[in-house]
């Protein structure tokens, strides 16, 4: 048994959690707030402010754990950095983690180390070098936070009149003390995947079947798998993410994101861990992205992925703010339909637009699986 420290306890460290005990691991859940969802499943939890590094080295000290799995951007990874040299494994690595809990970093490394094909893009840390970067990139350009996560404070931006308030937006969205955004010029993409790498100690590493995925003020509403490639493109895309989770190193599952054009293949993110839009694996196969990443961290083995056939999410969302524990309306109509399957995140808080839940389906081809969990997610009704 290992004593495993997850770092952020949203839905996907509860699903993360999940996975673990079912391996017989002890769970130390720790997340800003008292309640969050991962916590509801672990042996331990801690409410703690993760970019305090006092504060992280104060309760690793107290759990004493053998590895440490960040499941969120914001965090003092520089201590992380540090505790690494003491012999704590950190998922993937700790310098992983300082890379991709910044966008600017792990753009960095992407494009100008390692030469993959990006958007071009500039940073700004005030409105002026935003209205100066954007001008530069040209119009349309989307505007990010180096620094969030679930596409909060992203925007597209059509003219210089809408610099004033996208600069706003992001400030808006960002995690973390670091306040700069990326912008990148607009990609006339046809499509965008999620790429879930699987990256082992002492084996190959394994691709998952691409996800597709729709967003919405810069949120993933819907995924399904498997998203319809063609197959050159495919295998550009995983010798890029093979190649850039080479160069991170450790062992761990990587959501890595990319625009799909008619003839080719952008990076556009990557995260060390797995993703909002892999959820849509809990119904898919036999083997989740969670249990995918607990495998590769334990070192055990990945023989091979059983998928059940064309899959799709779609999310439910809170409409208001509220602070008291949410209701669900509408689960058993959601459950009439079959082959669906829903999943109820417990969050202890509601605002507007924030994931609450999620349904999961599968069908015939890709676009019954996706209207299906799209109709019984919309039978699930939050009440605050």
């Amino acid at each position: 048994m290992k004593k495993i420290m997850l770092l952020g306890s949203g839905e996907l460290g509860k699903e993360f959690a999940i996975s673990a005990k079912r391996l017989g691991q002890y769970v130390i859940a720790v997340d800003r707030y008292a309640g969050a969802p991962a916590m509801q499943v672990a042996d331990a939890f801690e409410v703690i402010d993760m970019l305090s590094g006092a504060e992280l080295e104060s309760i690793i000290k107290k759990h004493r754990p053998d590895i440490i799995v960040p499941e969120i951007e914001a965090i003092r990874t520089e201590k992380l950095m540090e505790i690494e040299k003491k012999g704590i494994l950190v998922v993937p690595t700790a310098e992983a983690a300082h890379l991709t809990m910044n966008r600017d970093a792990i753009r960095n490394v992407a494009a100008q180390e390692l030469k993959l094909k990006t958007a071009v893009y500039a940073y700004a840390t005030n409105q002026e070098e935003l209205a100066v970067s954007a001008s530069k990139v040209g119009f349309p350009c989307v505007v990010k936070p180096v620094m969030s996560s679930s596409g909060k404070g992203q925007s597209v931006v059509k003219t210089a009149s809408q610099i004033s308030t996208a600069w706003n937006f992001a400030c808006e969205g960002m995690r973390g003390d670091k306040q700069m955004v990326i912008v990148e010029s607009f990609i006339p993409f046809d499509f965008e995947i999620t790429l879930l790498t699987v990256k082992q100690r002492h084996g190959k590493t394994i691709f998952v079947d691409p996800i597709g995925h729709r967003q919405e003020d810069g949120d993933y509403r819907e995924s399904w798998m498997p998203a319809r490639m063609k197959p050159e493109l495919l295998k550009k895309a995983q010798r890029m993410a093979k190649k850039i989770t080479d160069r991170l190193g450790g062992a761990g599952l990587f959501g890595v994101e990319f625009f799909i054009t008619k003839d080719d293949v952008y990076f556009s993110e990557l995260s060390p861990r797995p993703h909002d839009t892999g959820m849509v694996t809990l119904i898919s196969q036999d083997l989740s992205e969670f249990d995918l990443h607990l495998r590769a961290i334990l070192d055990l083995p990945i023989p091979k992925i059983n998928y059940y056939g064309p899959s799709a999410s779609a999310v439910v969302l809170a409409k208001k703010t509220s602070e008291k524990t949410p209701q669900f309306e509408g689960i058993e109509k959601a459950l009439e339909f079959k082959n669906v399957d829903v999943r109820i995140f417990g969050k202890p808080a509601t605002r507007p637009n924030r994931r609450m839940g999620v349904v999961l389906a599968r069908s015939e081809t890709i676009e019954k699986a996706k209207k299906l969990a799209i109709k019984a997610a919309g039978q699930i009704k939050v009440q605050t």
